[in-house]
């Protein structure tokens, strides 16, 4: 499950911001923080992207403290 939801709305966008930002349709976003919706590599690119955050935050993975990120 992403955090999709948790992350969008601690950097203040709206469904309709990050859709038209993320080029990523707004029915596909809400199927996403729904959780009926498991997305594509493609996709969680776009959202991170977006978003400015990693892919890996997006999907809830805490970077590596030991060089990695």
């Amino acid at each position: 499950m992403i955090r999709l939801r948790v992350i969008r709305e601690a950097k203040c966008k709206s469904l309709r911001e990050l859709s038209k930002q993320g080029r990523i349709g707004l029915a596909t976003l809400v199927r996403l923080e729904a959780g009926t919706f498991d997305p594509r590599l493609s996709t969680l690119r776009k959202l991170s992207k977006a978003l400015n955050v990693t892919v890996a935050e997006l999907i809830g993975d805490k970077p590596s403290r030991k060089g990695g990120r």
